[in-house]
C-alpha cells in the first residue's frame, strides 16, 4: 500500500513531464496564448472603475458612508480623477491592441486614449438623465416596487441597464473590447445581456430580466418594456464576420411591450409604436403600429382519475 509520501514523490516526479506537455500546446495553439506580448486590459481594474462609475452616477447609493453636500464637490472630482487615470490606461492598452500593426505611436496612442476618455466622462450628465428615466420607469411599472429606491438598489435590470449605458459611451467613441468586458460583467451577474452597441432610448424597463438578449444592432425607442426571457437577436449568423457591420436586429418603436418567452428576429424586422407582443411568440415579420400580437393558446386536455395515488403515477407513465 503506497504512503502519502511515496504519492507526493510520484506525483512531483511527473511535473516537469507536465511542463513540457503544456509548453508543446502554447507552441501549437498560439491563438489561446499572449506569452512575450502585453496584456490587453486588466478586467479588475476595468470593474473597479465601472463601480466607481456607479458610485458617482448614483452618489450616496452604493458609498460606506453618507455622502454630505458640502463634500459632493471633492467627492466627485476625487473619483473622476480615479476613473480618468485608470480608464486612459486600460482604453490605450485596448488600443495599442488593435494599431500595433499601424503607423500609431505609443505617444500618440496614449494621446487618443486621454481624448477618448474626456469625451466619454462628458457623457456622465446625459447618462444620468436616461438612468434616471429607466428608474422611473421601473417604479411605474411594478406594482411590488415600494420605492424608487428599492428600484436602485435591488433590481437587476437596472445594474444591467446602467452597465449597458456606461459601455455604449465608450462603444460609439470606438474603444475596442472594454464595452463588452464590462456588458459580459453584467451579464454574468443579472443574465442579461445587452450588447453595447444596440441604441435604446429613455424609459426602458426590463421586468424580471432574466435571459434577455439584446443584440449588437438593435434599435429600440421610448418606454418600451420587455420582460424575462426576450430575445431581440438576428435571423441567422452563419456568415460569420461577413456579417459585421450589417443591421442583423430589429428596431422597435416607442411605447412597445413584449411579454416572457418572445423572441423577435431579424434586422429588418420592424415593430411598430404601440405594439404589445404576448408571450412566447416567435415574430421574424414587422408588425404595424398599434397592433396586438399573440399565439394562440394551446388545446389542454383535463381527464379525471379515480383516486390521487393513480393519477400521480399515470402522469410519471406518461412523462416517461
Amino acid at each position: 500500500m503506497c504512503s502519502e509520501k511515496g504519492i507526493s514523490e510520484s506525483s512531483n516526479q511527473n511535473v516537469p513531464k507536465l511542463v513540457e506537455m503544456l509548453l508543446e500546446s502554447y507552441n501549437k495553439d498560439e491563438l489561446t496564448c499572449r506569452i512575450d506580448k502585453d496584456n490587453i486590459v486588466n478586467k479588475e481594474i476595468l470593474i473597479n472603475v465601472v463601480e466607481e462609475l456607479r458610485r458617482l452616477l448614483f452618489p450616496g447609493f452604493f458609498d460606506n458612508n453618507k455622502v454630505r453636500s458640502e463634500y459632493a464637490r471633492y467627492l466627485a472630482g476625487e473619483r473622476l480623477e480615479f476613473i480618468q487615470y485608470h480608464l486612459k490606461k486600460q482604453i490605450a492598452k485596448a488600443l495599442d491592441n488593435i494599431e500595433t500593426k499601424s503607423d500609431y505611436s505609443k505617444d500618440e496612442i496614449s494621446k487618443k486614449a486621454d481624448e477618448i476618455t474626456y469625451k466619454f466622462l462628458e457623457t456622465l450628465p446625459k447618462i444620468r438623465e436616461y438612468l434616471s428615466t429607466d428608474v422611473i420607469a421601473a417604479f411605474n411599472g411594478d406594482p411590488a416596487a415600494f420605492s424608487t429606491d428599492e428600484i436602485i438598489f435591488c433590481y437587476p435590470c437596472i445594474f444591467a441597464i446602467t452597465i449597458y449605458r456606461i459601455a455604449h459611451e465608450l462603444y460609439v467613441l470606438g474603444v475596442p473590447m472594454i464595452p463588452r468586458i464590462i456588458t459580459e460583467y453584467a451579464h454574468n451577474l443579472t443574465g442579461i445581456d445587452i450588447h453595447p452597441g444596440a441604441t435604446i432610448g429613455k424609459y426602458f424597463f426590463i421586468d424580471h430580466g432574466t435571459g434577455v438578449v439584446i443584440g449588437e444592432t438593435t434599435v429600440i425607442g421610448e418606454n418600451v418594456k420587455i420582460y424575462q426571457g426576450v430575445t431581440l437577436g438576428a435571423l441567422s449568423t452563419r456568415k460569420g464576420q461577413q456579417l459585421r457591420g450589417v443591421k442583423r436586429h430589429p428596431t422597435l418603436g416607442n411605447n412597445v411591450t413584449i411579454y416572457s418567452g418572445t423572441s423577435v428576429l431579424g434586422g429588418e424586422t420592424v415593430i411598430g409604436d404601440g405594439v404589445t407582443i404576448g408571450g412566447n411568440a416567435f415574430i421574424v415579420n414587422s408588425v404595424s403600429k398599434g397592433m396586438k400580437v399573440s399565439v394562440k393558446n394551446p388545446e389542454l386536455e383535463y381527464s379525471r382519475s379515480s383516486t390521487p395515488d393513480s393519477a400521480h403515477e399515470e402522469f410519471w407513465d406518461w412523462v416517461i
